[in-house]
């Protein structure tokens, strides 16, 4: 039988593996969004056709809805674990801009 000491040890273990576990999970939704934000941003920006551009910008805003909701939830869980800093966030994930850029 383990001691009541030891059992609390191994909780919180546990939190923290599964603390670790979400901050990961978060970190590669929002490589995910990001890279697929930034991809449809290249298709807006080869386009010559004004209506498929028109539905590019659309799918490249919806991509940037995507990132901005994946980076809340990353900083949330950062701050979860008491990294209430997120400049390295800002760094490698950058909110892409609101419009896509003119041609």
């Amino acid at each position: 039988m383990i001691s009541r000491s030891e059992a609390h040890r191994r909780i919180e273990e546990e939190i923290r593996r599964e603390k670790a576990a979400a901050l990961g999970r978060a970190g590669e939704r929002l490589e995910e969004a990001h890279r697929e934000a930034m991809s449809a941003l290249e298709r807006v920006e080869r386009t010559r056709d004004p209506r498929e551009r028109d539905r590019l910008v659309a799918e490249y805003e919806a991509a940037r809805a995507r990132v901005v909701t994946a980076r809340l939830a990353l900083m949330i869980q950062r701050e979860a674990i008491g990294l209430c800093h997120h400049g390295v966030v800002d760094q490698l994930f950058p909110e892409p801009p609101r419009h896509a850029r003119p041609r």
